[in-house]
Formats: structure tokens, sequence, C-alpha cells
């Protein structure tokens, strides 16, 4: 069976399940959907050609350094250096099949990433509703849409409940369509006229919709333009551009002093190959060759851990933001709180009564249970008894629950005839019902909408009117119970005459029913979080739609509203213009009561004051505000489709200290890329230092390029690594938060470079000058002695770069990989000194074992003296 190409919107509902041979109430077995799976694939779109392992093998010859290389290559072949021009083709080829294998793995952690943060769908299978990876569906599928969703495949809508989707990815029409079930008999309809046909990569953002899958993959409308959706694209981050572009004038600046070392040698009337040997060297000691592999290392390396810290980073450029972050706004439902709404009282006709002491044999109690249950969505599993759906209403199912009141049978006996679904604007939802022959719209919502919409109030002697009076008792309950950190729903109910389509004005002349009220505790985990943010300088605002005396009590159990700060609801926000917002902004710790529209606002606000924002949402008109913060930060497990499209990183776990773990690794990250970086040009520094020195005062060349090439890639590539690696420590909480303007290579890590590398070539001078004037000595011992000591000082040097704190604080051991790169590079090392094959390759001179002795000394004196410095510098501190 070919996937269908039939004009499913000419097709009335009953004709499309027949074609698909699907039961409209019980969906596709198991099998016929393992079948199907099997027939059409995945349901994925075909991503453009990815380059062939060769070609990205082929690509790592493009690069100036490797033409540099290869130039070195050439003047020693020409200087009859076999030797020589096998090692350097060897380290070309060798970094080229590093440079494959690190784009292999930066391809495949892509890919982990894509799956993470790949859509679900809602999928009825044998009747049974569950959550599939949208890549599982297959025509023939029933799949439930509801606001918030991605579209993850063509489909003909079955039964609509004011079901709203945005085409504008498909059609470039920004206003959502209003989906119909109706068939549409023209066969040549436009794409955007389809009104009952859903897309591929469209968004609910209204309303819920049961509809029957069509096409799926490339059969899709989005498959056939070949547009690749939600793909994550891989960006140089600016991090990467800046080190990129600084790597570029180096190596134009290194350029033009070759030329001029080239020149003064011939001037000096050195042998031209002598002169060009000693231009290349170098040109090889001063290019960064590890440079760009290893920012991707560390910051891929990031970005696992932070995943495995249940934070998905969908952008590398979020790991460096994430440590300039000073101001994070959270929701407060689920990412502060525990997202787990049970049931505390009830407020019904005048009494204020405990949820377990709801007596169902009471007309007026049976009422209010009738409206909780019937006007809500959430259901139990019958496998294992899990809530499904949103918390709020899985505690209202709890209510019927406790009763033995079964809420699928429940709404079986009542079967809802219309809704009108929530949304965060009206803070409403309506569903209309046959009771006993009398057509009832139950609604739930806000309790200040539903007071100031409701004309009658539902009392033991039956509906009397609603005074001003009675408004005000029922506000200083909902007062009262707020206060203590209570969630409050009111109910509220309506009789109609027709059963007419439900519009939003019929959402008006109601009955108050009564109030119920629910606790959401805070996260334990948040308050320690909350904590720690502040101790790292970082502000943390809490957003909620709940009133401004619930989010205030929680706020302060959490430390969120401290001494000094306050509230602000939506209604007194949209009082206020953005000078005199600015003005009370930073007072202000809570917002309450507030629409997606608000927290759009509250990021602008703080951004015009220079802060990094990170900003939380879950629903779909969250996605703006998650755009414009500098992190958006979707929830995993209750965000929907849209929220996680629009955000920069993914709570697997929906939990705040979720938050400020990724922004302390943020932190780290960045510090540990620094630290690389300091690490990689300072022995990169002194190799240009000495063989400035050497050039200008007329003496032998203190290094072969082959010795210069095995310290840059290989000796250094290790504990630049394992400098990426470095735990994050406490203090990184204890530092404000980075300005984000200051670039990673500012004037304090330039100066600490040229230091480093002062003291590095002074050591390797030192070796130098000792091989020079040796009675066995000459250009070849000087050269060998000045290559052991680089070498060996900058692998010791990888221990000073780990942190600015010194070693006796930190511990030898507490980054076992900065010992092992140790270890590792000195195994090398002795290798190239010791193993008579490898002396020819690397031109080592014979060396006695005192020299080889004093060379390791001369080798560890820079890192003495570094670590002297940090440990008078860090008193200093102390004693401030």
């Amino acid at each position: 069976m070919e996937q269908h190409q039939h004009p499913w919107h000419t097709w009335d509902p009953q004709q499309a399940l027949q074609q698909l041979g699907t039961d409209g109430q019980q969906g596709l077995s198991a099998g016929a959907a393992a079948q199907r799976l099997e027939e059409y694939g995945p349901n994925t779109l075909t991503e453009g050609k990815h380059k062939t392992l060769f070609q990205v093998f082929i690509a790592q010859f493009q690069d100036l350094m490797v033409l540099l290389l290869l130039v070195a290559a050439g003047v020693a072949l020409a200087a009859g250096e076999g030797e020589s021009t096998l090692v350097i083709f060897a380290v070309v080829i060798l970094n080229a099949i590093l440079g494959t294998v690190q784009h292999q793995k930066a391809e495949q952690s892509l890919e982990s990433l894509k799956a993470m943060s790949a859509p679900t769908a809602k999928v009825i299978r044998d009747g049974t509703r569950m959550v599939l990876p949208s890549s599982q569906v297959v025509p023939g599928d029933l799949v439930e849409l509801e606001a918030g969703d991605l579209v993850v495949a063509d489909g003909r809508v079955l039964a609509s409940y004011s079901l709203q989707v945005n085409e504008s990815a498909l059609t470039g029409e920004s206003t959502a369509v209003e989906k119909v079930e109706a068939a549409l008999p023209q066969a040549e309809t436009p794409l955007a006229d389809r009104k009952n046909m859903v897309f591929s990569g469209t968004l609910a953002t209204y309303g819920r919709a049961t509809v029957l899958v069509t096409g799926t993959g490339m059969a899709t409308e989005l498959g056939k333009i070949a547009a690749l959706m939600n793909q994550t694209q891989q960006r140089k981050t600016p991090l990467q551009q800046s080190l990129d572009a600084f790597s570029k004038r180096l190596a134009g600046m290194i350029l033009v002093v070759c030329a001029l070392v080239f020149g003064l040698s011939i001037y000096r009337h050195k042998p031209v190959l002598d002169a060009l040997m000693f231009a290349v060297a170098l040109a090889v000691a001063a290019i960064p060759e590890a440079l760009s592999a290893i920012v991707t290392i560390v910051q891929a390396l990031g970005t696992q851990k932070m995943a495995r810290q249940n934070a998905i980073i969908k952008d590398l450029k979020a790991v460096e933001t994430l440590g300039a972050v000073s101001i994070i706004c959270s929701d407060k439902t689920g990412t502060l709180t525990q997202n787990r709404m049970t049931p505390q009282s009830l407020y019904v006709g005048g009494v204020l009564l405990e949820a377990e002491a709801l007596d169902p044999s009471d007309p007026l109690q049976n009422r209010l249970l009738q409206a909780a249950l019937l006007a809500s969505d959430a259901t139990t599993d019958e496998a294992d008894g899990t809530p499904i759906g949103d918390p709020t209403e899985v505690a209202l199912v709890q209510l019927g629950d406790r009763l033995g009141i079964d809420e699928r049978q429940y709404r079986a006996q009542h079967p809802r005839l219309g809704e009108l679904a929530f949304d965060s604007d009206r803070k409403l939802m309506s569903t209309l019902h046959d009771l006993d022959g009398v057509l009832t719209l139950y609604t739930k919502g806000a309790i200040d909408v539903l007071l100031a919409r409701s004309a009658l109030l539902m009392t033991r002697d039956g509906p009397v009117p609603m005074t001003e009076e009675r408004r005000a008792e029922i506000a200083q309950v909902n007062q009262a119970l707020s206060q203590k950190g209570l969630r409050v729903l009111a109910f509220a109910c309506r009789t109609l005459s027709q059963p007419d389509p439900l519009t939003l004005e019929d959402e008006r002349d109601f009955t108050f029913l009564g109030l119920i009220s629910m606790i959401d505790p805070p996260r334990p985990e948040a308050i320690q979080a909350v904590s720690d943010a502040v101790r790292g300088g970082i502000r943390t605002i809490m957003i909620t739609g709940d009133h401004k005396v619930t989010a205030s009590a929680i706020a302060q159990t959490l430390g969120i509203l401290r001494p000094g700060d306050t509230a602000l609801d939506g209604v007194e926000l949209d009082g206020m213009d953005d000078a005199e917002l600015d003005r009370v902004l930073d007072q202000i710790s809570v917002y309450a009561r507030v629409s997606p529209e608000h927290k759009i606002r509250i990021v602008s606000a703080w951004q015009r004051k220079g802060r990094i924002v990170s900003m939380t949402g879950d629903g779909v008109n969250d996605a703006p505000a998650l755009k414009a913060a500098d992190i958006g930060v979707a929830m995993g497990i209750t965000g929907t489709e849209v929220s996680k499209d629009a955000a920069s990183m993914i709570l697997a776990d929906d939990n705040f200290a979720t938050i400020v773990k990724a922004v302390v690794n943020g932190r780290g990250v960045y510090t540990n890329l620094k630290n690389a970086v300091t690490f990689l040009l300072s022995g990169n520094m002194a190799g240009i230092l000495c063989v400035l020195v050497t050039a200008l005062a007329n003496l032998p060349m203190p290094f072969a390029a082959v010795h210069l090439l095995f310290i840059n890639l290989i000796t250094d590539s290790l504990p630049a690594i394992a400098i990426g690696v470095e735990p994050a420590g406490d203090s990184l909480l204890d530092q404000p938060p980075r300005d984000p303007k200051e670039p990673i290579l500012s004037r304090p890590v330039l100066l600490r470079i040229l230091g480093y590398g002062l003291l590095l070539a002074a050591a390797s001078m030192g070796a130098y000058t000792v091989g020079l004037r040796a009675p066995n000595g000459g250009e070849g011992l000087a050269m060998t002695l000045a290559f052991a000591t680089l070498t060996l000082a900058r692998l010791f040097h990888g221990f000073n770069c780990r942190s600015s704190q010194p070693l006796v604080r930190l511990g030898l051991g507490s980054n076992p990989a900065s010992l092992g790169a140790f270890a590792a590079g000195t195994v090398l090392l002795a290798a190239v000194l010791l193993i008579p094959g490898l002396n020819g390759l690397f031109q080592i001179a014979p060396f006695t074992p005192g020299q080889l002795g004093l060379a390791a000394v001369l080798a560890l004196l820079p890192t003495v003296v570094i670590q002297l410095w940090k440990l008078i510098q860090r008193d200093n501190n102390l004693q401030k």
C-alpha cells in the first residue's frame, strides 16, 4: 500500500477512516502500526546529503596552518631532511584524521541532541491513548491534538473542538486557521483553504481535535517542498568565531614577522634553505593548531555533562551565554514547586470544608464535584494509575478517585457536547453537557474572572442574586486560602436553551457554585538553588498566573521575596509605562496574574539594564518570550512542542535547581575554555619568543619544525582537553556573573599569556644555552635540550592553567584527567628522547643523564614561580 495521494479534504471522516482501514474509536492495532512503519518508514524528513568521510578528510587540508606545514615539508625535503619531511607529512595526516574524527563526533553529538528534543505525539492505538516519538507515527493513526502541540504529520480532522492551527511555516499566513470536520467538495482547493486538514510542521495554538494521519515523512506537504523544519543547525558560536578571527590575525602578523626574520637571515648571508627553515619554524611555533578543535571538544563535553544533569542544550551558543546569566525569571508551578497538586479544601454553600469531608450525597457538594470532573480533561492511566494531564486538573480527578468515582465512566455518562478550551488570556475553560434533558455549561477558572461574570450564587435555598457583599465574602475566603499558599479554582454553571456551537459570548450570566483549593508544595531543592543563585550574584524572579497573595506566600518560603522586595500583578503592570517599570524593576521579585505578553515586557526591562536574562516557559504563548530572552528555557515534561522549539535549553525534569546547575556548568565551561586557551597560547608564545630571540641574536635555531609540531599538536592537546573537563568548583558561585561584553582574550588574559610565555621561554632558553656551551654540545644538543625543556614545561604548565587557584587549594588529584594527560605527554616525550628509532626522526642529539635532569629542573621552575605567585595573590586577597 503506497502512501495515498488522494484529495483527502474531499472525503467525509468516515470515508477517510475506511480508506485507511482505521477504527474510529480504537485506532490502529499495535500489529498494524508496526507493519505500516515497516512499509512507509519512519515519519522523518530525508535530510540533505551529509559529507562523506573522505570529503570531510579532504576538507581538513583547506587550512592556512596545513598549507604552512606543507611548505615546511617542502623546505625540509629540499634541505635533504627526508626524516623531517616524513614526520611533517605524518603530523599533517594525523591532524586530518583527528579533525575528521572530531567532526564525526560533533555530528553524532548533534544527532543525539536532536533526538532528545524531538517532538512527540498523542496517539490512540488498540483503544489506548499513548505518547509516542513523532517518528513512529504512521498513516491511519488517530492523533489527538491540543493547543501547544506540533503537528507531526499531515492528517484529516475527524472531530474538532475549536482547534486553531498556525500554518505560517507552510503557507506564510500568520493568522491561525480554525479547523472544521466537514468535507470540502472542490478537489483543487488551495492548501491554505483546506480547513479540514492539518499539516506536518504547523502549530496547534487553540482548542483540540482528533486527527486521522494521512501522510508521513516525505509524503507530507512539508516533505514535498523539502523544507527541513525544527532542525538544530551546527553553526560556529561567537566564541569560536572570535577565536578564529584571532587565529587569522595572529597568522597574518606571524607571516609578516616570518618574512622579516627570513630577510634578516638572508642579510646575514645564511643559506636560503636555513633561512626558510627558521621562518617556517617561527610560523609553526606561533599558530595554535589545536585551538579550534579544543574549543569544540570542550563545548561538546560541557553540553553532554549538562544533558546528563537534565539540561538539554539545543544551541552551543547557549553554553557561552549561560555563564553570564544574572536574572532567572522562573514560572512557579512545576519549576519552583513539585507540580503535584493535591486538593485541600472546598468552599460551597457558604461553608469551608476539608477535601476529605466531601459528601456526594449533599446536592450542593455533588454539583461542585460534577463541575470539577466534567470541566476538565485529566485522566488516570488504566494500566498503572499514572495521572495524565494538567496537574491542576489531576487534583480535581483525585477528588473523584477518593470517592470511588472513575472519571472516564462518569464522563461517558455525561458526554461532552461542546467546549471552549482554556487559554491564558481569558483564564477560563467551559464544557457543555446534557444533564437529564437540561443543556448545562460548566465553567472553571480564575476566581476574579468568574465572579465578575456571575449573576447568581448557588445556595442551600437555590440560586440567589450575586450581590457585591456576596462577592466580597467569596473574595475574602479566597484571600485567606491564598495566604496559605493554596491555589484556588472557581466553578460556575449556566443553563443554555439551544445546543448551538459554543462561542466565547456564552461565558456570562453564570451561577457561581463554589471554590476548590489545592496546594503545590515548593520543591525542597529549589530553596537551596535560590540561595545558591543569590550567592552567585543571580537574581531569581517568580512569574505566575496565580494570585499575588498565593505567589508571595510561596516566594517567601523559597527565599525569592526578601525584605524590601515587592510583588506586582498583571493589572498593575499594565498600568505602568516602561519608564515607571524601569524605576521599580529592582524591587519586584514576584509577578502574579501575568499573561505571556507580560513576560516579554519583563525580559525587555531587565535587558535594558544590560542584564543577561533566562526565562522559563511551557505554553504556546510563551514562545515569543523564550525567543526574546538570552536563554529561553522550556519544560521537558509539561512544555508544549512550540515552547521547546523556541527555547535554547530544555529542562528534562522541569526543575528550577537544574537551571541553577546549568548556569554553574555554563560558568565552568566558559572558565575552562578560557583556561585552555590561556594554556595553548602561552605555550605558543614561549615558542615564538625562543625563535625570535635566537633569530635576532644570530644564533642557531632552538627547535626544528617537527619539535614544534610535536608540542603543539600532541603534548599540548592532552592537557588542554584535561583543563576543559576541570570540575566546576564551588568557588564559581562566589563570583559575579561574567560581563557578556568582555572578550575571552581580555587584557588581563593577554597579560597572563605573555607572562606565562616569558617564563616558559626563559626556562627553554636556559636549557638551550647549556646545550650550546656544553663540552659535548653544539647546535644539535642545544636544540634537543630546548625541545625537552619546553615540552615538559608545557606539560607542567597544564596544572597551572587548571584554575586561578593554587594547586594546594585545588588538590593535584581533583582532576584525574590532568594527571593522565601529564603522564601520557611525559611517556610520549620519553619515547621520542630515548627510543633509537624515533631519535632520528625528531633530530635528537646525544645527551647525558645529568643534562636531561637539568632540563627537567628548568622545566619545573616556571610552574614553581607561577604557583608561588598564586599563593601570594591568594594571601593578599584573604587579608583584604
